[in-house]
C-alpha cells in the first residue's frame, strides 16, 4: 500500500467515525465538536503514522 493509498483509507475511516457520531442522537453535542476536532488534527498525523507502520513492517 502506498502513502497515498493509506492516507484515502486514513481519512476515510475518519469520516465514517464522524459520520457514525453524527448520527447517534446519544452524543453530546459539545463532545461531538471536541471529537471532531481531535479526529481532523489526526489527519495531519497520517504520514507519520504510515512511516511508524512500514517501520513496523520491517
Amino acid at each position: 500500500m502506498t502513502e497515498e493509498e493509506f492516507d484515502a483509507n486514513y481519512v476515510e475511516a475518519l469520516d465514517a467515525v464522524l459520520e457514525a457520531m453524527a448520527e447517534n442522537k446519544e452524543i453530546d453535542p459539545g463532545k461531538f465538536y471536541s471529537m471532531t476536532y481531535i479526529l481532523e488534527n489526526l489527519r495531519f498525523f497520517s504520514p507519520v503514522i504510515y512511516g511508524v507502520l512500514q517501520e513496523a513492517k520491517k
